[in-house]
């Protein structure tokens, strides 16, 4: 059965298999069938986009990592050949395919019993982010059980996470009552709320970096598609200081400056049109719990029956704060990858995933860009060390469940799975077989879920005066 299930997944991909289920979740929220059709077909058509500039768009960024890396003759032996090689491993793993089916069902059970107030289904396709880590377990231990157990439990303080983070998410990127539930992508949200009093001690609140900021300031110039074409040619210049002489070097600068400025462009366009896929559903969830409850709700950060919808993360990449920063956090980390103490890891395919990895630190620092880049490089520098250890276990899963290691690479990595300090730190645990640990970690999730169940409201308010103390205050004229 499983084996079935891994050949039907593989025969039609995310954007049939994701739309079928928008449209199937949109007719359960009394969604009109035509715009429940209309939110599938919105949902295909956002993931090709997505698909299709960052297929085209990797290549470009990868060589150019690689002749930056090549200048500074970087020499590490853990190289990220990106996130699609752990994906396959995944589903071609029994761990992996069993979490797969019995995850989903359990993410209906963990809803319906409003153990979560996140409903998972609606982004199921990334559950490679779960199944991977018990594909790793399995690897390493043998043990079907405990594989199948990190699965779960990962899946448990994600939704935790993703529920504590929903508010602010949902505010920020403007479609109520979803959030983004992503494994590999939602731990930032530990390292932003814990750093976020040092930032504001050393007055990275005050310094208003923010995407309206750049437009009011600087005109044109403060524009996503200028930032861009900028961003291109400091990039494209440090990826060819070796032959800056060459016309052939300038070539590839301005065609790589204006290569990222196309992305600038748009993506934000196919963000806007996958975001339709989920504004009605959203909308209707908003609806229904109103009716529910036949008084007027005027402040939904005090509803404790407000539910939220698990969104692909794509629908947050193509926003200004969230892809000017990851663009910069391209370079940085290429430089900290070579000048950290003991790494091992040089990230290159996954740095196109850093839009992705940003999106929570954005939504909770309301757009602040100098706090996003202080956060990336906190959190992501001990990331590298996490792939680093990683990096022999990881090469032998995804090589022993079929996936290719290119040519000449002893060991491998993905910088957007494996360079997740929580998510390593908890494996740590489950590998080591030890039920103190294991059951520290439970204890851990239990003492936040009751703190999540109980003090929601002001979880929430608190969150909300962190991002209001980086709002820009309206000049007195």
């Amino acid at each position: 059965m499983l084996s079935s299930i891994n050949h039907f997944f593989n025969a039609f991909g995310a954007t049939v298999v994701v739309p079928i289920m928008i449209f199937i979740i949109a007719l359960f929220l009394k969604v009109k069938l035509k715009t429940a059709l209309m939110s599938a077909l919105y949902a295909g058509v956002g993931l090709t986009g997505f698909s299709w500039i960052i297929s085209e768009f990797t290549p470009v960024v990868t060589k150019i990592i690689h002749q930056m890396v090549n200048n500074v003759g970087i020499k590490l032996p853990v190289v990220d050949i990106g996130w699609q090689a752990g994906s396959l491993a995944s589903f071609n793993s029994s761990v992996g395919l069993a979490f797969f089916v019995f995850g989903l069902i359990a993410e209906f059970i963990l809803f319906a019993f409003g153990i979560t107030k996140v409903f998972m289904p609606s982004n199921l396709w990334n559950n490679f982010g779960f199944m991977i880590w018990g594909t790793l377990a399995y690897y390493t231990t043998h043990n079907f059980w405990l594989s199948m157990g990190l699965s779960f439990f990962m899946l448990l303080y994600t939704l935790e996470l993703a529920e504590i983070q929903a508010d602010r998410w949902s505010s920020y990127y403007q479609i109520k009552n979803t959030t983004v539930c992503a494994a590999q992508n939602i731990v930032q949200t530990v390292p932003t709320i814990l750093l976020d009093p040092l930032w504001n001690m050393l007055g990275f609140n005050k310094v208003h970096l923010t995407p309206k900021t750049f437009q009011r300031k600087f005109g044109v110039f403060g524009q996503p598609t200028t930032l861009g074409a900028i961003l291109g040619l400091l990039i494209g210049i440090l990826g060819n200081l070796n032959r800056l002489t060459s016309y052939h070097a300038w070539g590839q600068i301005f065609q790589f400056a204006v290569q990222l400025a196309a992305v600038m462009t748009i993506f934000p366009l196919v963000t806007d049109v996958f975001a339709k896929a989920f504004k009605p559903l959203a909308n209707s969830i908003d609806q229904q719990r109103r009716a529910a409850d036949k008084q007027s709700i005027t402040d939904p950060i005090n509803d404790r029956k407000r539910w939220f919808l698990a969104v692909d993360d794509g629908v947050g990449y193509g926003e200004s704060a969230t892809i000017i920063s990851g663009i910069i956090l391209i370079p940085i980390m290429v430089v900290i990858a070579f000048i950290l103490p003991g790494n091992r890891t040089l990230p290159v395919v996954d740095l196109i995933a850093l839009p992705f990895m940003v999106e929570s630190i954005v939504a909770i620092t309301n757009g602040n860009i100098l706090k996003v880049i202080a956060n990336g490089i906190v959190w992501f520098s001990i990331g590298l060390y996490c792939s680093s250890w990683l990096a022999q276990i990881y090469t032998g899963a995804i090589s022993h469940y079929g996936a290719a290691i290119p040519a000449g690479i002893v060991l491998v990595t993905s910088f957007n799975l494996m360079a997740r300090p929580l998510n390593a730190l908890v494996f740590a645990a489950f590998i080591s077989q030890d039920p103190i640990w294991i059951g520290l970690c439970i204890l851990v999730y239990l003492l936040l879920l009751y703190c999540l169940r109980r003090y929601r409201p002001q979880i929430w308010h608190y969150l909300k005066r962190m991002a209001d103390k980086n709002t820009v205050k309206p000049s007195k004229e």
